[in-house]
């Protein structure tokens, strides 16, 4: 029976360095752009840094998205 995506991404987790650390650092990106938003004042330096966070986070899960599509595609073969 295929694997889920869900079941994939939980493996790549627990097995693959690469997608654990990739993963990490988007929660990470995540966990920087929650606490940007919950700032009162937003100068244009955090500006910049929340525009900065944003992008890296995006990249991050496009990665992550390639990372599975990969995987998907080999237990299909």
């Amino acid at each position: 029976m295929a694997m889920t995506s869900q079941e994939i991404r939980q493996s790549l987790l627990a097995n693959d360095p690469e997608f654990r650390k990739l993963a990490e650092e988007h929660s990470r990106c995540e966990f920087q752009l929650d606490q940007i938003l919950k700032s009162c004042y937003l100068n244009s330096e955090v500006l910049l840094q929340e525009a900065a966070l944003k992008k890296l986070k995006l990249r991050l899960k496009d990665r992550m998205e390639r990372m599975l599509a990969q995987h998907q595609q080999m237990m299909r073969h």
